[in-house]
């Protein structure tokens, strides 16, 4: 009896050590193109830290005619979002990969930074300024930008 309990004991043993472990999948990554970036989005992170409790950026990016429009208040000091118009480009470069540049509309010009869209799934974005490795912007997609 005690060679069967050990013999069972060797079988279960074995059994588990070779399940099968695997890690969580990470998130397929889109290509960059207007397609897969269109949507609504919102700033989560900023230079590594997240947005101030109350502090919002928010981008509604348009595929068909490139244009996006963002909803912020980091510069008002009311509820009132400041909404800013504009458009954009996607090209590449072949040795970071795809750069985002944008110009705002009524003659304010372009944008501070272009920026390599480091990462790009479904649901998250990050963008790094091509001039300024340190200045990093995360972005979650949601379903509706509550400011309209």
């Amino acid at each position: 009896m005690k060679k069967i309990l050990i013999l069972i004991s060797i079988i279960v043993l074995s059994a588990v050590s070779c399940e099968k472990h695997t890690l969580p999948e990470e998130p397929q990554q889109l290509e960059v193109n207007a397609h897969n970036i269109s949507g609504q989005w919102k700033l989560v992170g900023w230079n590594g830290m997240y947005m101030a409790e109350g502090t919002y950026v928010y981008l509604d990016i348009v595929r068909n005619d490139k244009t996006y429009t963002m909803y912020q208040n980091m510069d008002s000091f009311t509820n009132v979002p400041h909404v800013v118009t504009g458009s954009y480009t996607i090209y590449t470069d072949p040795e970071l990969g795809a750069i985002i540049r944008g110009s705002y509309d009524h003659d304010n010009g372009e944008w501070a930074h272009r920026y390599i869209v480091k990462s790009l799934t479904a649901n998250e974005m990050v963008w790094i300024a091509k001039d300024d490795a340190t200045y990093v912007q995360t972005y979650v997609r949601v379903d509706t930008i509550p400011v309209k």
